[in-house]
């Protein structure tokens, strides 16, 4: 986790203490060795050891501006990249996200919650019967339920939970916030499938983190890592022909660069706080982030320190645990 203010608070410190140790000590020993007394005796040694001391009263207050400035620094730091919850009064009782653990949408979904600390818990949904969402006429994920109300599909959820617990107006359709949203559903999650599957390896590597997190039975494990794997190797094929894909890699690192252009210096689409837009591009990110696609993506292009800021500033989940 990245922290630039305790960097440069450390660095700040550092000098002062230099600064504060050179000379003195060699002062010390010099009058030690050499100092004489003449007339006037006690006022003459009080305003010796005053001398002596000054250096170190100096270095002293100079300690303490450093650190009083380091502690500041740190401080608007930290109030900068603080969560923001809503108010106690506004938090619902009752949170339950139906989901699958690597799905993209559910992941945006996940990273609003978290970053707004309100807790919540999760189902994780069987891909093959699903029958933890039999009970819903919607049957895809995610699926959010706040205090026994049913909100479906990533954005509408994002949107209605802000204006019912964070009193947030929705932004308007040329708004810079809205068009990256739109931007993450149409088109950076269409690029994901055809990194993640594009080939066997990686799509057993996609499929082992699938099976590890997800709802399944041992034998449903073994079936769905090998037969999920094959077959979404050739989805991300058929993906890659609808979303006029041609290289797989490059598709994904030109979405990567085109999100920090769009960032043009800033910390955050939203400027010193993230936005929904960042919100969006970090949660449907995270699932790959670790994986070999993810990595190579953080590699070969500049989102990295905007990833690391985005995970630092959403820190912990805010799921209850089972």
């Amino acid at each position: 986790m990245r922290r630039p203010s305790l960097n440069l608070a450390s660095s700040l410190l550092s000098r002062t203490l230099a600064a504060a140790s050179s000379p003195a000590p060699n002062r010390f020993l010099h009058s030690a060795l050499y100092r004489t007394t003449t007339t006037g005796g006690s006022y003459d040694q009080r305003r010796w050891f005053s001398s002596l001391l000054r250096p170190y009263t100096a270095a002293s207050l100079g300690v303490a501006g450093a650190m009083f400035t380091a502690v500041a620094a740190t401080s608007v730091y930290q109030e900068a990249l603080a969560k923001e919850p809503p108010p106690p009064e506004a938090i619902p009782n009752d949170v339950v996200l139906y989901q699958y653990e690597a799905c993209p949408f559910c992941n945006k979904v996940k990273a609003y919650l978290d970053y707004h600390d309100i807790p919540y818990k999760v189902v994780e949904v069987n891909p093959l019967s699903k029958k933890e969402i039999k009970w819903s006429e919607y049957q895809k994920v995610p699926i959010l339920v706040v205090d026994g109300d049913q909100l479906n599909d990533s954005s509408a959820i994002i949107d209605k939970l802000g204006q019912k617990i964070l009193s947030k107006k929705k932004a308007d359709e040329d708004d810079e916030e809205t068009k990256w949203r739109r931007w993450v559903d149409n088109h950076l999650v269409h690029v994901l499938s055809p990194n993640i599957y594009r080939n066997a390896t990686e799509a057993l590597e996609s499929f082992d983190y699938i099976t590890s997190n997800g709802n399944f039975s041992y034998t449903e494990k073994f079936s769905v890592k090998y037969a999920g794997a094959a077959a979404m190797y050739f989805v991300s094929k058929k993906l890659k022909k609808k979303y006029n894909i041609t290289d797989e890699r490059a598709s994904l690192y030109e979405a990567a660069e085109t999100w920090v252009d769009a960032l043009n210096g800033r910390e955050f689409l939203g400027g010193s706080k993230p936005n929904l837009a960042d919100l969006a591009v970090f949660g449907v990110l995270r699932p790959i982030r670790y994986l070999r696609a993810g990595k190579d993506m953080v590699e070969h292009t500049r989102i990295g320190e905007w990833y690391t800021r985005m995970e630092s500033v959403v820190g912990e989940s805010s799921r209850i645990k089972a």
